[in-house]
């Protein structure tokens, strides 16, 4: 009998260390926030997280585009095998 292979994520060890991770990764960020100058042209994007709040907007906005465009463009199972 052979035995299951073993991936990486199957570990909740390595999950936490992805995950604690990504949290270092995000905190790092938001430190530089407060230190990085910003080149901005617009006064809204003097604002504490404008950055993420736009990026979220934008991609909660790409999703339900998609749900939309899936609609108009989606095709039949059975598109290719019809006579």
């Amino acid at each position: 009998m052979q035995e299951e292979k073993k991936y990486f994520f199957d570990k909740p060890r390595n999950i936490s260390a992805v995950l604690y991770t990504l949290y270092i990764a995000c905190g790092l960020l938001l430190l530089l926030d407060f230190i990085v100058h910003r080149h901005i042209v617009h006064h809204w994007e003097e604002l504490l997280g404008f950055y993420p709040i736009y990026g979220f907007v934008g991609c909660t906005a790409i999703v339900l585009g998609s749900k939309v465009l899936r609609v108009l463009v989606q095709r039949d199972e059975d598109y290719y095998e019809r006579k």
